[in-house]
């Protein structure tokens, strides 16, 4: 598997993966995309091979980016605006290098966190003995099962970790746009207060200033 990242950002496309955990099959990448910025990923895929991509923003803006997946030909496969999360599937028309970018041009001061999972082909059997006509022994239809099962809790474990991340992310700029609120109302009561101050000091000067006119 050849999985290759190229960006209009400069260093940052690549400098800021976070996760990358590479499987003979399958490829889950978590990357920060700047604003103003393009990261693309290449992939040599032989014809006839099934493939997946998935995807999802983590944080940043309205969890939205640009996504557009091309052929060998350049003809567009996939391509998708402001897309939060999506999954597409495909089978290869050729041998060749398959492109997929994500964008975050649209945004002018709003980094993003995206997340992909592109899978290619199936896994392979976990038994030889799977693709021939006899069945298999009762101990190794247990383990395909558990391991089937394995795969299972990987991914939902990896989507509650996204969820996880998301949430975070959420109660973080929460917490901050209540900090900022509480320090807002703190100095306008602040200066209602000093104002208030001022205007009694006025009031009571003032009458002061007209009974001694009048004594005079």
């Amino acid at each position: 598997m050849l999985l290759r990242g190229y960006g209009t950002a400069g260093p940052w496309g690549w400098l800021t993966l976070l996760l990358v955990a590479c499987a003979a099959w399958a490829s889950e990448i978590t990357f920060e995309l700047p604003d103003n910025a393009k990261q693309c990923f290449y992939e040599e895929i032989v014809q006839g091979t099934k493939c997946t991509l998935e995807f999802q923003v983590i944080t940043g803006g309205h969890y939205d980016v640009d996504c557009q997946l091309e052929d060998p030909d350049g003809s567009v496969l996939y391509k998708e605006m402001k897309k939060q999360y999506d999954s597409f599937t495909f089978t290869a028309s050729r041998n060749g290098t398959y492109k997929f970018c994500f964008s975050n041009e649209f945004s002018t001061f709003t980094h993003k966190t995206v997340y992909f999972d592109f899978q290619v082909g199936e896994d392979p059997p976990l038994f030889p003995s799977e693709n021939r006509a006899t069945a298999l022994t009762q101990m190794e239809s247990a383990c395909v099962s558990i391991h089937d099962a394995l795969k299972s809790v990987i991914d939902y474990q990896t989507h509650f970790r996204l969820r996880e991340a998301q949430g975070r992310s959420r109660a973080e700029d929460l917490n901050t746009r209540v900090a900022y609120w509480s320090i807002g109302e703190a100095i306008i009561l602040l200066v209602v207060s000093v104002g208030q101050v001022f205007l009694l000091k006025s009031f009571f000067s003032d009458k002061r200033t007209t009974t001694s006119r009048v004594t005079s």
